[in-house]
């Protein structure tokens, strides 16, 4: 589990085709302070695992799923990703509850700058639309974000000059791809609503 408060901007190092995977290598600091084999790092909001580490890397296996269905597709090297290390009972949930489970891609539609911020406008698969709530919560490339506008394909977000300087949300140009996971309390509460209602299995 994640909170969406990224931790730093990481720099993919290698990527190794495998035909239905990838190995991806990415170059880091603060998330390899700590890391071990095994642990779970989010990448632009796709939760991987530690298969290998060096002093500067850490390398995952991205299987097809997760490429099928995420942005992690087309990565190269040099890239920057987002990187979140899983919370711990100690860690602050800065964000919100982020499982790391990528529910679709967007893209990037329009960036309105203002003097303090900038307004994204991120487009939006439809069956996610009904997750999105004005000043509920989405996750955009792992950014824990608060919606200002839902839309039945799209929605905006404002992001502050922190979110623009130190996440990859600051130079994502309209057209380019990004990962959201929505609300997975709103998820569950639809699941119960409609087990309730007699709906679950319409």
């Amino acid at each position: 589990m994640f909170t969406g408060i990224v931790e730093e901007l990481g720099t993919v190092a290698a990527v190794e085709d495998q035909g239905d995977a990838i190995r991806l290598t990415v170059r880091a600091a603060t998330v390899l302070e700590d890391a071990a084999l095994g642990d779970s790092i989010a990448v632009n909001g796709c939760c991987l695992t530690v298969a290998e580490r060096t002093a500067d890397t850490w390398t995952a296996d991205v299987m097809q799923e997760t490429l099928d269905k995420t942005s992690l597709r087309g990565v190269q090297p040099g890239d920057r990703v987002n990187l979140e290390r899983a919370v711990t009972a100690a860690t602050r949930l800065g964000g919100h509850i982020v499982q790391g489970h990528v529910d679709g891609v967007g893209q990037v539609l329009s960036r309105t700058p203002s003097e303090h911020w900038e307004v994204v406008e991120v487009s939006l698969p439809p069956d996610l639309a009904r997750y999105l709530v004005d000043k509920g919560s989405v996750t955009v490339d792992g950014v824990s974000l608060t919606v200002v506008g839902a839309g039945a394909d799209r929605f905006t977000v404002s992001l502050i000059p922190e979110t623009l300087a130190r996440t990859t949300l600051g130079h994502r140009a309209p057209g380019e791809r990004v990962n959201l996971e929505v609300d997975v309390i709103a998820k569950h509460v639809e699941k119960l609503v409609r087990a309730y209602t007699g709906q679950e299995h319409q």
